[in-house]
């Protein structure tokens, strides 16, 4: 059995849990529950605050953690980066309110920065030979400014909605978050093996994202042409069809050139274009 910590709520969260659910790993629905051990699966879950993950992880109390990287690199743990998972991306950037004018880092030179980050946020401004007061609050940092705790903030964006919501804007962009699995760095042998097997469920998944398994059926004479647009893995599969000059032709599309290809596929004949979702794709 193997433990793995994941933040008990927000986007976080339900990325996590819908990571795992992809991956076929059944986890009863608890919210007034610490531990919750899976059904299928020899793991399970431990939920905790974001910024306690790191340490738990780090100290044995979890084998793995799912974390942001902002709460990672701040906490400075003891930890294996084991995989990024490539959801729950955001930034942390510094802000200051809109109607100032701003011409570069040197502006906060001896000015006051409230954030939940100081570790990263110290360090920046270290490799930037900047000095200014950094001012640590939990909570609601962007109200600072607003109400004259300090001249900037320094905090996670996503949209950037909530910056405009409190007249801010932003300005440097200090380091890009995204979430990662991390694991202690004393597992067992057991443990590394349960590990690779999640592992490999979360790379069948991920592979799969954003990709259309296409067939359609191709003209004979036409086939050299069809094959050499397509963006497929690898070769594609080409099967000939009863008719006579017909064949069917099976690939993997990425859907960022969907329409792109699509369309050339098209004015080279191909008919019948039939598109289907991936859920999985073990390479």
């Amino acid at each position: 059995m193997i433990r793995i910590a994941v933040q008990s709520k927000g986007r976080l969260y339900e990325d996590t849990m819908t990571l795992l659910a992809e991956a076929g790993i059944k986890i009863p629905s608890s919210k007034r529950t610490l531990l919750v051990e899976s059904t299928n699966f020899p793991i399970e879950i431990l939920y905790l605050r974001d910024d306690d993950i790191p340490q738990s992880v780090a100290t044995g109390v979890a084998d793995l953690g799912i974390v942001g990287e902002n709460e990672f690199v701040e906490r400075q743990e003891e930890a294996d980066i084991v995989r990024k998972l490539g959801f729950s991306k955001c930034r942390l950037s510094l802000a200051i309110p809109k109607g100032v004018d701003y011409e570069g880092i040197e502006w906060f030179e001896g000015k006051k920065i409230a954030t939940s980050y100081p570790g990263i946020l110290r360090s920046f401004l270290q490799q930037k030979g900047v000095h200014a007061k950094v001012h640590v609050i939990t909570g609601s940092v962007e109200i600072s400014p607003g109400i004259g705790l300090a001249d900037g903030i320094f905090d996670i964006v996503s949209s950037g909605g909530t910056l405009v919501s409190n007249n801010l804007k932003e300005v440097e962009v200090v380091m890009k978050s995204e979430a990662l699995l991390i694991a202690n760095r004393e597992l067992s042998d057991e443990k590394r093996a349960t590990l690779d097997e999640l592992l490999f469920r979360i790379e069948a998944v991920k592979a799969a994202e954003d990709k259309k398994y296409v067939l359609m059926n191709v003209p004979s004479e036409r086939l050299k042409e069809v094959i050499a647009v397509l963006p497929g893995a690898k070769s594609p599969t080409v099967m000939p069809l009863a008719t006579p000059g017909w064949n069917s032709v099976h690939t993997v599309i990425d859907e960022k050139r969907f329409w792109e290809v699509i369309s050339q596929l098209k004015a080279l004949g191909a008919q019948g274009i039939l598109v289907i979702p991936i859920e999985k794709m073990i390479v």
